[in-house]
């Protein structure tokens, strides 16, 4: 009987369980993981060594397009696969469009080929959507701060009041613009920009 992943198998064939491991750094192993996997029936298992913050990861992605209807991805923790709650959720909702099922060896009751299994991932996905309201609200939250603080992005200015009369003081005993912002430790740009957005907020009244 010839693999079910091989295009020309006709057959019927049981589910395939296909691994996948990772690491987050070279000096760590994947072995542990490739063997609990393997013991646990997995035709075949894929591997990266990356950040679980990392969206590049190429052994994944070979993993998911491996994939056939009817197969199982399985991990030896769910944390192995996504970058986070959302990405996790994400991803074996892909998956379950697919046909393909998601287990953790674990992770008690991940098995989304399980009645409880999918319950799980029904309130994780609850938990992805809390997370994602919670990050765009502190985001939210800490624009407005920022804007009160008279910065945009919660920069910095690159010039202090104190640089910029400094400056202004300079250029009235006859240096220019850019010995100025040279002598203030400023790039002439940011510097022109300061005055003129002073000269503007004065009512074009700035010296």
């Amino acid at each position: 009987m010839k693999h079910p992943h091989d295009p020309g198998t006709l057959e019927i064939t049981m589910p395939t369980l296909i691994g996948y491991a990772r690491v987050s750094t070279s000096d760590q192993s994947v072995a542990m993981q490739v063997e609990a996997l393997e013991n646990a029936g997995c035709h075949r298992v894929f591997t990266d060594v990356a950040s679980g913050a990392k969206a590049d990861r190429p052994g994944l992605e070979q993993a998911l397009a491996y994939l056939r209807e009817g197969d199982t991805l399985v991990v030896w923790k769910i944390d192995r696969l996504g970058r986070s709650l959302s990405h996790l959720v994400q991803t074996v909702d892909d998956l379950r469009d697919r046909g393909v099922s998601f287990r953790s060896l674990n992770d008690a009751g991940i098995d989304t080929s399980t009645r409880n299994g999918k319950l799980m991932f029904n309130f994780f996905a609850i938990l992805a959507e809390f997370e994602r309201d919670l990050i765009s609200e502190r985001t939210k939250a800490g624009l407005v701060s920022a804007a009160v603080r008279g910065r945009k992005g919660g920069r910095k200015p690159v010039i202090t009041p104190a640089k910029l009369d400094k400056a202004r003081e300079l250029m009235a005993k006859g240096l220019n613009v850019r010995e100025a912002a040279a002598a203030v430790k400023v790039g002439k740009s940011a510097l022109y920009a300061a005055l003129g957005s002073a000269s503007e907020a004065t009512g074009g009244n700035d010296t």
